[in-house]
């Protein structure tokens, strides 16, 4: 309710690149709500619509039907038919309309009044294709409007459009006598309490033997002889005969709005550009060469440049001295002071020193996103993942994870192979998230002069663990089976839309900083006291402290690797818990205040106390090694037992601490010419496992134990 009104509710639905998340941003700006649909944690937005009043826009998953194939698909069919919609408004990409119009028939089944925004209308003409909206409108039983959302064309009549889109009603499709006769029988067991709008729905959704279909039927009626009627006189499964029906009819619609034939073989823009970016030979090193300009701009020079002013001047020059002068003015003891400024401002500042860098990351992605050259990545590695066991849609989680890796493991449940999926949620994390970004920054920075190899190769590395993990995983017995198909649509390229891109990076850049003021800054609170204090809790330098004692116990586990000593143990370990904390640990630890106070930067020290190679050998380890509990947690939900998730956990840990042990130690023998026995011995097991795991064509014993149960 809202000033005693009841809001009118309009549910926004379309496929996904059809312009959907742009006709959003348009009609509702800021005044956005995001969250997670009840029971599923899958994005929900909504949004008031700017000059409309009493009505909120929800945006739908981006779906290509209303079968329950994928929790999307659920998520929006479930709300339109328990929510109950006032309006549908279905976004339709005018340059693929045959395709798009296949979701469109299934709304209008429904029986919801829908408007539809025919958007893209600049690509559908330089296509060569003209739609009389009109004519269309008419034939569907809708009120349509143009559009090309992203130059913001049409979004004005679409807020006139909602004002009388109600008293349209929508037309439903009809298909051939037969198949009529075996839904109009199958309406008749459909529930009486079902609303009359939804029961044709309801009763094509019997004949399709849906998987919810249950839920529509009254008790005691079987449509089984009704679709095996109609399966044999079509000599055809029921879901394929109700595809073939709809697809006849969208072709009959579409023939008749179009004002001129569609030139087939006209080459557009986007194929021109294609036949480079996903050819067989030039598709991957475009890719990386991409991906380098993208970290090259981002840890090199523009980010740093932000980066180093914030570390040098804002928190050294500025925060950091203020503070201190504040508190030693008000007469706080020395302890608690330090406390505050070491503990919490230089540990959470280490950690926000790299937002600068971070946000550039975030604005060049979404420009690739929005220009829709991500979906071509997914179309270029399909070709190479399934050379590695993996389907090309494990590469789409892998492009999320890049954000962040909890909705990059969540992404994996859209795989439809059980095997497949499992495997995705394991491996995802271990391409580089936003919080793995200040460590890349920071040892790239410290020990290698800011070069964006050291960015790019933390990817590549990050791909190739889990192009190894397909072959090695693939081999366990649970695993076992051939990678799920691969079918994408390549959107037409487009200009990025500005408010995308600026939501995109406010919303991604937000959620960096909400972090690191609460779980960081405790998580650095921690550690400072820690290595303030000793077990008698006398304050003492850092060496002496808990803190150092912790990490000297068990730093002889990380000294193969390279970095035993205490304060990069003790840096990995909180890592666990947050990668972030990760930075923000060796902050507090090597005084980022003072550091930053004096002028130096915060990588000085750090260069002084590691090696390129084991500063190299610890980040590949917090790279690939277990994630953040968060993303744990995702794991665990997709992953579904708790055995699974520590399978899962182990793995990750025992494969970075296979590559660090294997690239540092061997790294010694090549240049220094250091042999440390114990470490060699340590990564010459290491390197012979992996190269028997990617090797042995039945290591676990998977094809006999098969072989074997089909014999017996």
């Amino acid at each position: 309710m809202d000033g005693g009104l009841k809001m009118r509710t309009i549910a926004l639905a379309g496929n996904p690149n059809s312009g959907k998340t742009t006709v959003f941003n348009k009609l509702t700006g800021s005044s956005q709500r995001v969250g997670n649909w009840p029971g599923v944690t899958i994005d929900r937005k909504e949004g008031r619509i700017k000059g409309v009043e009493d009505t909120v826009l929800v945006d739908l998953p981006g779906i290509y039907s209303l079968s329950p194939y994928s929790p999307e698909e659920i998520v929006s069919r479930d709300y339109i038919v328990n929510e109950k919609p006032d309006l549908i408004l279905n976004v339709v990409d005018a340059s693929n309309l045959e395709r798009n119009l296949y979701l469109t028939v299934q709304l209008l089944e429904m029986g919801t009044p829908v408007v539809m925004i025919l958007n893209m209308m600049d690509l559908a003409a330089a296509k060569g294709i003209s739609i009389s909206a009109a004519n269309l409108g008419r034939m569907l039983g809708c009120t349509v409007v143009e559009t090309t959302a992203s130059k913001g064309t049409g979004i004005d009549d679409v807020k006139k459009a909602l004002a009388t889109a109600s008293k349209v009603e929508p037309i439903p499709q009809r298909f051939e006598p037969s198949v009529e006769d075996a839904i109009a029988k199958a309406e008749e067991g459909i529930r009486s309490d079902l609303r009359p709008e939804l029961r044709r729905w309801a009763a094509i959704k019997v004949i399709e033997r849906d998987e919810k279909a249950s839920e529509y039927v009254r008790e005691g009626f079987d449509a089984e002889p009704i679709i095996k009627a109609l399966e044999d006189e079509y000599d055809d499964s029921s879901e394929s005969i109700i595809t073939d029906q709809r697809y006849n009819s969208i072709c009959d619609t579409v023939s008749g709005c179009l004002n001129a034939p569609v030139d087939r073989n006209r080459e557009t823009f986007s194929d021109k550009v294609d036949r480079y970016v996903t050819n067989k030979w030039l598709g991957l090193p475009i890719f990386v060469a991409v991906m380098y300009g993208v970290y090259y701009l981002a840890v090199q020079t523009i980010g740093t440049m932000g980066t180093d002013w914030v570390n040098d001047v804002f928190f050294g020059e500025w925060v950091l001295p203020a503070a201190r002068d504040w508190l030693a003015n008000a007469g706080v003891n020395e302890a608690l002071s330090g406390f505050v400024v070491e503990g919490l401002i230089g540990g959470v500042g280490a950690v926000l020193g790299f937002l600068p860098q971070m946000l550039v990351m975030f604005l060049l992605l979404a420009i690739l996103e929005e220009i829709g050259y991500m979906s071509r990545i997914a179309f270029v590695m399909d070709r190479i993942f399934r050379r590695f066991g993996l389907s090309g849609k494990s590469f789409i989680p892998v492009m999320v994870g890049m954000g962040c890796g909890v909705p990059g493991v969540m992404a994996s449940r859209t795989i439809e192979s059980d095997r497949d999926r499992r495997i995705t949620a394991m491996t995802t994390t271990f391409i580089p998230c936003s919080a793995k970004l200040p460590i890349i920054a920071l040892i790239a920075g410290a020990l290698f002069g800011g070069s964006a190899a050291i960015a790019l190769s933390s990817y590549l590395i990050g791909i190739l663990c889990i192009l190894m993990s397909g072959i090695i995983l693939k081999k366990w017995k649970s695993f076992v089976g051939e990678p799920s198909p691969f079918i994408m649509e390549l959107p037409p390229y487009h200009l990025p839309s500005v408010m995308n891109m600026v939501m995109s990076v406010l919303q991604r850049g937000w959620a960096f900083v909400k972090k690191a003021g609460t779980f960081i800054l405790v998580a650095c609170a921690l550690v400072w006291v820690l290595s303030s204090f000793n077990w008698s809790l006398e304050m003492v330098d850092a060496d002496a402290s808990m803190l150092a004692s912790i990490g000297n116990a068990i730093g002889f586990i990380f000294a193969p690797l390279g970095f035993g000593d205490w304060q990069f143990t003790v840096a990995t370990v909180t890592g666990l818990l947050a990668k972030e904390n990760v930075v923000g640990t060796l902050g507090v630890l090597f005084g980022f205040a003072e550091v930053s106070e004096a002028g130096e930067e915060f990588w000085t020290l750090l260069a002084g106390m590691i090696t390129p190679l084991a500063g190299f050998s610890f980040l590949l380890f917090n790279l690939i090694c277990a994630p953040c509990f968060a993303a744990i947690g995702a794991m665990h939900r997709e992953l579904g037992t708790w055995k699974a998730t520590a399978f899962g956990v182990g793995y990750q840990c025992l494969l970075a601490y296979a590559v660090s042990v294997i690239v540092y130690q061997f790294g010694l023998v090549a240049l220094y010419g250091t042999v440390e026995p114990v470490g060699i011995i340590m990564a010459v097991i290491a390197l012979a496992a992996l190269v028997f795991l990617l090797i042995a064509k039945d290591p676990f014993g998977t094809i006999k134990s098969k072989v074997e149960a089909v014999t017996a």
